[in-house]
């Protein structure tokens, strides 16, 4: 069973939608996480978890202090998972929280086409049968929506090549676990030009 790994909503169920996606596996959450709590990434962040399927790996930011969560899904059936494990969350967080979660019904690229800036950490995990074009369209729709702080984690079947990174991320390393990798980015920081002597 899915289920929130820790934060105020740790041990908490989750609800997967009967088919069409693959969640990711506690294990894999459970190193993105620890990475993520190491570089204080989650803290207050605006979250974008694009390919959201129950929404696990948003809902997990949620539960570990992110501000504000998007999950985005095309298909009805999966975002009606997402609502379902989003209000469980909310449930669990309380009144007093100061914790914004949106479930989009749209897809990823046509949804980022019209998103303002302000993202501090975004999820992408597709379908693995997703083209490498698709997914590098979604990474140049989202790079001009990072933060200066920003990290992206992108998670592929380890026989896809390496997302072709737009100009705005910087890849920084890649892991492995087993059928699964994970490419680890950031916000791309701009060359400043060098001054004359």
């Amino acid at each position: 069973m899915t289920r929130i790994i820790a934060g105020f909503a740790g041990s908490l169920g989750l609800s997967v939608p009967k088919s069409g996606t693959r969640p990711t596996s506690d294990r894999v959450r459970e190193a993105i996480f620890s990475a993520l709590e190491s570089r204080d990434a989650i803290a207050g962040s605006v979250v974008f978890d694009l390919y959201a399927g129950s929404g696990a790996l948003g809902l997990e930011a949620a539960s570990r202090g992110a501000s504000e969560v998007v999950l985005v899904e095309r298909a009805k059936a999966a975002a009606d998972v997402c609502r379902r494990n989003a209000d469980a969350v909310l449930r669990a967080a309380g009144r007093s929280a100061r914790l914004r979660v949106r479930v989009v019904v749209r897809p990823v690229a046509s949804f980022l086409e019209t998103s303002a800036p302000g993202v501090d950490l975004a999820f992408i995990d597709p379908p693995y049968d997703l083209g490498e074009p698709e997914l590098g369209r979604d990474l140049e729709l989202l790079a001009p929506l990072l933060t200066d702080r920003a990290v992206v984690v992108v998670e592929r079947s380890s026989r896809s090549p390496e997302p072709a990174w737009p100009a705005g991320i910087a890849p920084q390393r890649r892991r492995d676990y087993g059928e699964t990798t994970l490419w680890w980015a950031s916000a791309a920081q701009p060359e400043t030009p060098s001054q004359p002597e």
